[in-house]
C-alpha cells in the first residue's frame, strides 16, 4: 500500500518560479509550478522544487509554505541566461541536485519536471534513485514549429521532446488538445497520458468593484481592454494592437498591456512602432512588469482581457481574468473553447487577425448587461479550476504512476 504522503522533487531548471512574471522565460509555467506545490505542500505532501541560480543575490532555500521549499542550484554562470544555454549546464545541474539531496539525506518518491530542459536532467535523476519520472512540457517546440510565428525550435528540442514523451513514465497534459498533439508529433503511447487542466488561485483571484480598482491604479472611467503575458511573436499581440482602428467610435478606449522585460526590447520597441505607425499612441498603454498582487486590480479595472494568441498550451491568464469576472475574448488555442462560455463569458475567434478580434471586442463591449454574466457568475464559471482540486488530481495520477512502476520492478 502506497504511503499517503508522497516526497515530490519538482524541477524547473532555466525558469524560476518566483521570477518576475511577463519577463522572457517566467509566465504561466511558473505559475503553475509555484501554486501546484504549494498547494501540495497543505494537503500534507512535501515538495522541493530545484532550479538554477539566476542571480547572485537568490537564498538558496525558499519556503513557498507548508512542506513546499524551492531550491537554487548552481549551474553555470550565477545570471540569467538564454534558456538554451541551459542545456549545456544540465549535468551539473543534475549532479548538483544529486549533491544537495545526498547531503541533507532526502528520498523523493518520483520525479516531475517541468519543460524539456528540466526533462533530461530528470532522466538522470530518474535512473539514479530507482523512481519513477513524470514530465510536463508546458509548450512542444513540433507545435511551435509548425505555427511558424518567431524563433524556430532548434532540432534538439524536438528529438529531446521525442524521446522524452516516448520513455518517460508518465506525461501530463494540460488539455484534451495537447494529448492529441503529443500522440501525433512524438507517438507518445496514449496509455502513458494524463489530462489534468491548470489551476487558478481563487483567493488571490476575485471581483473588484470596477470603480475601486480603477482609482486603485489610477484610470478613468473609458473601456479597457487588457493584454497579460509575454512581450514574444507568439503572443500575437501585434495583432491586438492592429485591432485598434477598427474600435475607434468606441469613444475612449485604451489598451492596457501588461508585460516586458530588458530581454524583449526588440520586441517591445517593434509594437511601439506598430503604434506610432497607426496614430494610436494615446490609446496603447504600455506597464510593463507589474507586480502579481497587482493583477486582480488590472483585471476587475478592464472591461475585457483579450488573449490573441497564436499558441498556448492551456491559457491561465483566461482562468484569472474570468476568476476576477472579466470576460475573455480569445483565439482557438489552448482550452480556451472548455473555459470561455460563448456570448456568456466572453467570446472565442477564429484566428487573430486584427478585423476578427476588433469584432468580438466590439460585440462584447456594446452589448447590453444582461447579456454577458455578471462578475460574480463569470467567476462562478470557472470555480471547479481551483488549485485544491487540480492539485488532488495530479495526485491520483502521481499515485497510479508509481503503483505500476512498483509492480513493474517487483
Amino acid at each position: 500500500m502506497l504511503d499517503s504522503q508522497l516526497r515530490i522533487a519538482m524541477l524547473s531548471a532555466h525558469s524560476c518560479p518566483v521570477g518576475k512574471l511577463g519577463a522572457k522565460d517566467t509566465g504561466g509555467m511558473s505559475v503553475y509550478i509555484r501554486e501546484l506545490a504549494h498547494e501540495l505542500g497543505k494537503q500534507g505532501h512535501l515538495v522541493d522544487i530545484y532550479t538554477r541560480v539566476h542571480d547572485p543575490n537568490d537564498h538558496q532555500i525558499y519556503m513557498l509554505g507548508r512542506n513546499a521549499r524551492l531550491i537554487h542550484l548552481p549551474a553555470g554562470r550565477e545570471e540569467g541566461i538564454h534558456k538554451l544555454a541551459v542545456y549545456s549546464h544540465l549535468p551539473e545541474f543534475a549532479c548538483n541536485l544529486e549533491s544537495f539531496r545526498k547531503h541533507n539525506d532526502l528520498q523523493y518518491d518520483l520525479v516531475f519536471s517541468h519543460y524539456w530542459l528540466s526533462g533530461l536532467a530528470g532522466r538522470s535523476l530518474q535512473r539514479w534513485w530507482n523512481t519513477p519520472h513524470i514530465t510536463m512540457f508546458h509548450t512542444l517546440g513540433a507545435v511551435k514549429n509548425t505555427i511558424g510565428v518567431g524563433e524556430k525550435e532548434p532540432e534538439g528540442r524536438i528529438e529531446a521532446e521525442r524521446d522524452l514523451a516516448q520513455n518517460c513514465h508518465y506525461v501530463i497534459a494540460p488539455t484534451d488538445k495537447e494529448r492529441e498533439q503529443l500522440i501525433r508529433h512524438y507517438d507518445t503511447p496514449a496509455e502513458r497520458i494524463g489530462v489534468v487542466p491548470c489551476g487558478v488561485n481563487l483567493e488571490q483571484f476575485g471581483p473588484v468593484s470596477k470603480e475601486s480598482a480603477r482609482r486603485h491604479l489610477g484610470f478613468g472611467n473609458g473601456k479597457i481592454i487588457l493584454f497579460v503575458g509575454r512581450i514574444d511573436p507568439l503572443k500575437g499581440i501585434d495583432k491586438l494592437i492592429s485591432a485598434m482602428p477598427y474600435l475607434r467610435n468606441i469613444q475612449g478606449l485604451r489598451l492596457v498591456i501588461i508585460g516586458g522585460c530588458e530581454h524583449s526590447q526588440r520586441e517591445m520597441e517593434q509594437l511601439r512602432e506598430l503604434v506610432r505607425n497607426l496614430n494610436i499612441q494615446d490609446s496603447v498603454t504600455f506597464m510593463g512588469l507589474v507586480e502579481h498582487a497587482e493583477l486582480p486590480y488590472f483585471y476587475s479595472a478592464a472591461n475585457a482581457c483579450v488573449i490573441p494568441s497564436y499558441y498556448e498550451s492551456f491559457g491561465l491568464v483566461a482562468l484569472e481574468s474570468l476568476a476576477c469576472g472579466t470576460p475573455v475574448v480569445a483565439t482557438d488555442v489552448g482550452d480556451f473553447r472548455s473555459l470561455i462560455r460563448e456570448g456568456k463569458t466572453g467570446y472565442v475567434v477564429a484566428d487573430n487577425s486584427p478585423h476578427h478580434l476588433a469584432d468580438k471586442i466590439r460585440l462584447l463591449l456594446s452589448r447590453p448587461g444582461t447579456d454577458i454574466e455578471s462578475p460574480l457568475s463569470i467567476r462562478a464559471s470557472v470555480n471547479r479550476f481551483g488549485w485544491p482540486g487540480i492539485a488532488e488530481s495530479i495526485i491520483n495520477e502521481c499515485r497510479l504512476v508509481l503503483a505500476n512502476y512498483l509492480v513493474a520492478v517487483s
